[in-house]
């Protein structure tokens, strides 16, 4: 009896699929043997690891595009366990359904899907338990059935994949265990392991969506799905991405053409997807940049520019941390964006721009001979020049200071010009001056010396009883040397009696 049935099945499951076979003799079929161990969720034995039964199942599966399938299938088993009492039930089931398939990740060799389905079930209880059903049961009859699940091809050979599969089957009955109790009707968990074999009379060996023909005229391996090894099949490049298969890196970017398009995102046909200068390998792989961005730190410089041109760092927008973004150094404000202080005054380009305007190219902005660190540090403004004080170099000659005729003896109308060197070496505390006196020509070298050294220190003894330390300050006489005007005049001569201070 069992035989007779196993073979109408299986001629039934035949006769559909060969009709369906000779109708589509160019799409991929394969034919498969699937042997599942059943666990029945019933009112009986809901959480009963122990009960389980088996079920032989063949099956044909159509493809009808890279994605999508369909099942045909018919198996027999069993479908048991214990009532209340822990007498064993058994019933005969006859499942016939099809099923429509979804590989999402067809591009793989590992070949996942998922499955869902209708069909019907014939059942004839064999074994009945001892339970009383509260409600009227059929000890046979048909009643529909939904499948539902999901499971992996392996490949094993060129012909022969592997199958796992694991789903849930709803039926809407409640008789499978001629007990009708509380809801919902009987079903039943399955888990099994095949075969699948290719029996279609496809010209595409590898079924890799090329025909052998196509194959021969394009190079590829007609028996070898991925003939560049890149991961993606032979038809999917031609098809689909555009890419070479005979090429694993397409556009010559040293990435793969699967990684472009899985991975990454990019381009396989173009070697630098987003037109900054850099291929997506160097971007990717040395540079660490967004190879689907030209700016990958929004400083308005490409990639390729900062790292060919500026040498910059592109996934910095503030390279040398000077809080000036890389372009407003390069194309505003013409300073080094990799060094944060470009005229070494010891200000940051940023603070010069942005908090005390000066020139960051300059090293003194007002070109007042101070610099700009030292102009701030002091308090006097770097854009203003006649603040600054003068270098050694550039003495300065103190007009207004007269002494009394052969004497060192300072006038009182010289207070106001010693007033204000004094106002300037008290301002800038760390300020050393050497205090010069100067006589005209008349009279001997010796006593014009002594008289100038004299009057260089009555101005030096002035500025020390206002509070300047002596420390910072050194007197000097030079006599007649050094004329800034002609002896030979009575104005001259005025002009070369003088009292000069230079910075040190």
């Amino acid at each position: 009896m069992k035989l007779k049935k196993y073979a109408i099945v299986a001629l039934f499951t035949i006769l559909i699929a060969s009709n369906y076979f000779a109708q589509n003799r160019d799409d991929a079929v394969r034919w498969g043997l699937q042997f599942n161990g059943l666990y029945p969720m019933s009112e009986f034995n809901i959480g009963d690891i122990e009960n389980y039964s088996l079920e032989g199942r063949t099956f044909f599966r159509f493809g009808l595009s890279n994605a999508i399938g369909l099942e045909l299938g018919a198996g027999f088993g069993n479908y048991r366990g214990v009532d209340l009492s822990d007498n064993y039930y058994n019933t005969e089931i006859i499942p016939v359904d099809l099923r429509l398939l979804y590989y999402p990740y067809y591009e793989t060799e590992l070949n996942p899907y998922f499955y869902i389905g209708g069909g019907v079930l014939n059942y004839q209880v064999q074994t009945k338990p001892k339970s009383i059903s509260p409600n009227s049961v059929e000890a046979n009859g048909w009643t529909g059935l939904i499948p539902v699940g999901f499971g992996i091809q392996i490949p094993i050979s060129e012909v022969a994949k592997f199958d796992i599969s694991a789903g849930y089957n709803y039926t809407f009955t409640d008789n499978l265990n001629l007990y009708s109790g509380a809801k919902p009707t009987d079903g039943y968990f399955n888990l099994g392991i095949g075969l699948t074999f290719d029996i279609s009379c496809s010209n595409d060996n590898d079924e890799d969506g090329l025909t052998n023909d196509q194959e021969k005229e394009l190079g590829t391996d007609p028996n070898n799905s991925d003939t560049d090894g890149d991961g993606l099949m032979d038809g999917l490049e031609v098809t689909k991405y555009m890419t070479n298969p005979l090429k694993a890196d397409t556009d010559g970017d040293n990435l793969s053409d699967k990684d472009e398009i899985m991975n990454h995102k990019t381009s396989p046909v173009k070697a630098d997807t987003d037109n900054d200068g850099l291929t997506d390998g160097e971007e990717i792989n040395v540079t660490k940049t967004d190879p689907l961005n030209a700016d990958s730190d929004g400083d308005k410089l490409s990639d390729g520019d900062e790292v060919n041109n500026y040498k910059t760092d592109p996934n910095k927008k503030d390279t040398d941390s000077d809080t000036l973004s890389d372009y407003d150094e390069v194309i505003t404000f013409k300073t080094n964006p990799l060094k944060a202080d470009t005229d070494n005054d010891k200000l940051s380009d940023g603070d010069e721009v942005n908090k005390y305007k000066t020139d960051p190219n300059k090293m003194d902005s007002d070109d007042g001979s101070v610099d700009d660190f030292t102009e701030i540090n002091r308090g006097t403004n770097p854009l203003d020049k006649s603040d600054d004080i003068y270098k050694v170099e550039e003495p300065i000659v103190l007009e207004g200071i007269t002494f009394e005729t052969g004497s060192a003896v300072i006038t009182k109308d010289s207070e106001k010009t010693l007033n204000e060197v004094l106002s300037i070496l008290k301002k800038y505390s760390d300020l050393k001056i050497e205090i010069r006196g100067y006589t005209d020509n008349s009279g001997s070298l010796k006593l014009n010396t002594a008289l100038s050294q004299k009057r260089a220190d009555a101005v030096k003894y002035w500025l020390n009883t206002k509070g300047i330390m002596n420390e910072r300050m050194e007197a000097k006489g030079f006599g007649p040397e050094n004329p800034i005007a002609s002896n030979s005049t009575k104005e001259g001569k005025a002009k070369n009696r003088r009292i000069e201070f230079v910075t040190k």
